[in-house]
C-alpha cells in the first residue's frame, strides 16, 4: 500500500510542477547572441516546459550566448515553433544525424560527442532540463572568459585524481564481480588498467554531466573516442553501451582538459532531498529524488518569477 501511496504523491507532485511551469510562458523570449558561447541541451517533448525554465534561468545570469538544442526524436512542429518564439529560433539538430562513430549509440551520446564537435568554434555549456538557476553564478561566467572547462560534482567531495587514485579509492568488489552493477563504478574500478598513449598522466573526476562547460578548442572527440574503446576492451561492448558511460566519458574529457575547474559544492548542487544551502546558486534535480518535498517546484517558482 505504502507503494502505491508513494507512487501516487510523485504522480501528484510531478503534475504540480508541470502546472508551475507554465508559467514559464509568459516570461519574456531570450535574446540570442552569436557571441563565441552556445548553450546547448538534448530534449523531447516531455521536457519542454523544464527545460524552459532551465535554459531561461541561466541565460537571465550569463546574459550572452545562443542555443542549440539535440531533439530526441520526440519534438513536435508545435515545440519548435514554441521553442523559436522563446528561445530565437535556436538551431535545433536531429539526433540521428549525429555520427557516433566507434562510440555506442544512445544513453547521451550522441549530445556529448555533438558537443565535442561544435566546441571546435565557440565555448559550450551543456545543461539538463531539469536543472535551475537561482542566483548569480560568477564562477561560470569566469570561466567562459578564460575560456576554463568546468563541471558539476558528483559528489561533494569530488577531486581531480589520477586513474590509479580512482581505482583504489572508489572501487567495489560487487562492480567488479556483478556484471548487472553500474556501468560508472565498473569502468572506475579497472582505470588503472586503462592504456591512453597519448596522455602522459590520465586524470578523472566523479562529476556530473547535467551542467558542464567545455573550452573553445580543437579536440575532444578523438579521446572520447579513445577511452570508449578501452571501456570496452574492459568492460565489454554490451556494457559500455548502457546507461551512464556517456557521463563517465564527459568527466574524463573535463578532467583531462587545461586548468580545468570544479563548480564549489556549496552554491551548485545535486539534489538529493537535503536541505538546499541558503546561498545555492544551481540545482539540478536528480530523478531519483527530483519530487522528493517540494524544492523543485519551489525552485521553478522562484527561478520563473527572477525572469518575469
Amino acid at each position: 500500500m505504502s507503494r502505491v501511496v508513494n507512487k501516487l504523491n510523485m504522480l501528484w507532485k510531478e503534475r504540480t510542477h508541470r502546472s508551475a511551469a507554465r508559467a514559464v510562458l509568459d516570461t519574456p523570449p531570450v535574446d540570442p547572441v552569436d557571441d563565441g558561447l552556445v548553450l546547448f541541451s538534448m530534449i523531447g517533448t516531455r521536457v519542454l516546459l523544464p527545460y524552459l525554465v532551465a535554459i531561461k534561468s541561466l541565460h537571465a545570469r550569463l546574459k550572452r550566448g545562443r542555443i542549440v538544442i539535440l531533439d530526441d526524436g520526440s519534438l513536435t512542429p508545435g515545440d519548435r515553433d514554441m521553442l523559436a518564439a522563446h528561445l530565437g529560433n535556436p538551431r535545433i539538430i536531429s539526433l540521428n544525424d549525429v555520427d557516433t562513430g566507434p562510440c555506442p549509440r544512445g544513453g547521451t551520446w550522441e549530445r556529448l560527442l555533438t558537443i565535442l564537435d561544435l566546441r571546435a568554434a565557440d565555448y559550450v555549456i551543456q545543461l539538463d532540463s531539469d536543472t535551475v538557476t537561482l542566483g548569480d553564478i560568477p564562477e561560470v561566467a569566469d570561466a567562459i572568459a578564460a575560456n576554463r572547462s568546468f563541471t558539476l560534482r558528483g559528489d561533494p567531495d569530488s577531486e581531480f585524481k589520477s586513474f590509479i587514485e580512482i581505482a583504489e579509492q572508489l572501487c567495489d568488489d560487487d562492480y567488479l564481480h556483478n556484471p548487472g552493477a553500474h556501468v560508472q563504478g565498473a569502468i572506475e574500478c579497472v582505470l588503472d588498467r586503462v592504456s591512453l598513449p597519448m596522455l602522459e598522466s590520465p586524470q578523472y573526476v566523479r562529476g556530473c554531466s547535467g551542467f558542464a562547460g567545455f573550452a573553445r578548442g580543437e579536440g575532444g572527440r578523438a579521446l572520447a573516442e579513445a577511452f570508449s574503446g578501452e571501456a570496452v576492451r574492459l568492460l565489454g561492448k554490451e556494457r559500455w553501451a548502457r546507461w551512464g558511460s556517456e557521463q563517465v566519458t564527459s568527466n574524463f574529457v573535463i578532467a583531462n582538459e587545461p586548468d580545468a575547474m570544479l563548480l564549489p559544492y556549496d552554491r551548485y548542487i545535486n539534489f538529493w532531498n537535503e536541505c538546499v544551502p541558503s546561498d545555492v546558486r544551481f540545482i539540478h534535480f536528480i530523478g531519483s529524488c527530483r519530487y522528493h518535498g517540494n524544492a523543485y517546484i519551489d525552485a521553478t517558482r522562484t527561478a520563473i518569477a527572477q525572469v518575469a
